[in-house]
C-alpha cells in the first residue's frame, strides 16, 4: 500500500491535474482504478499549494461525468456480451453485478448517485446502466449530481486534513458510507414529494 501510495504521488507530481482527470475518466468508464486515493492525494497536494483545489474540483468533477457516460455508452452498445468480457477481464464477481442489478431494479436511477460512494459499484454504475437501458436523460442528471457532490466531499476531506493524512486514509471509507446514507435519505424525500406532488 505505501509503495502504491509513492507511485500515485509520483504521478501526480509529473502530470498535475491530467492525472486526476485520466485516473477518474477511466475508473468511472469501468476500469478498475484508484480513482478516490488519486482524489485525496490531488487535494492533499492542494494542502501543499503543488495544486489549486479548485482546479482540483473542477477537473474531476468534469472527468468522473464524463468516464461515466462513456461507460453508459459502452454498455448501451455492446449489451450483454461485453459485460460478460468485462467481468472475466477484470475479476468482477457475478455477485458484485447482481447486487447492483438489483440496486439498479429497486432504486432506478437514484442508484447512479449514491454509486459514487461506494467503491466497487461506483466503477461498474456507468457500464451496468448502460446495459439495463436506463434513460439517459435521467442517467445523465444523477450522474452529474453524484460526481459533484462526491468530488467535493473527497475533495474537502483531502484539503483540511492534509496534515493527517494516514487518519485521513483510515476514515475515508465511513465518510463515504455517511454520505452515501444522507444521499439516500434526500432522494427518498424527493422521491415523496415528487410522488405526492399531483400530476
Amino acid at each position: 500500500m505505501a509503495h502504491l501510495l509513492d507511485l500515485l504521488r509520483d504521478f501526480l507530481a509529473h502530470y498535475g491535474y491530467w492525472a486526476v482527470a485520466a485516473t477518474l475518466l477511466l475508473e468511472n468508464a469501468g476500469l478498475p482504478l484508484p480513482g478516490e486515493t488519486v482524489l485525496l492525494l490531488a487535494s492533499f497536494s492542494a494542502y501543499s499549494h503543488q495544486l489549486t483545489l479548485a482546479y482540483v474540483i473542477l477537473v474531476a468533477i468534469a472527468a468522473a461525468t464524463l468516464g461515466d457516460n462513456i461507460g453508459f455508452a459502452i454498455g448501451h452498445f455492446g449489451g450483454r456480451p461485453l459485460l460478460s468480457r468485462y467481468i472475466k477481464t477484470f475479476r468482477i464477481s457475478h455477485a458484485a453485478i447482481l447486487r447492483a442489478e438489483h440496486l439498479f431494479e429497486r432504486y432506478g436511477a437514484a442508484t447512479v448517485f449514491f454509486a459514487r460512494f461506494i467503491a466497487g459499484l461506483r466503477i461498474v454504475a456507468g457500464p451496468l446502466a448502460g446495459v439495463l437501458r436506463m434513460h439517459w436523460k435521467r442517467f445523465a442528471i444523477f450522474n452529474f449530481l453524484g460526481a459533484t457532490v462526491w468530488v467535493i466531499v473527497i475533495s474537502t476531506v483531502g484539503y483540511f486534513f492534509g496534515r493527517h493524512w494516514s487518519a485521513v486514509e483510515r476514515v475515508v471509507g465511513r465518510a463515504e458510507t455517511v454520505f452515501a446514507i444522507l444521499g439516500v435519505a434526500v432522494l427518498f424525500w424527493l422521491w415523496r414529494r415528487m410522488k405526492r406532488s399531483p400530476s
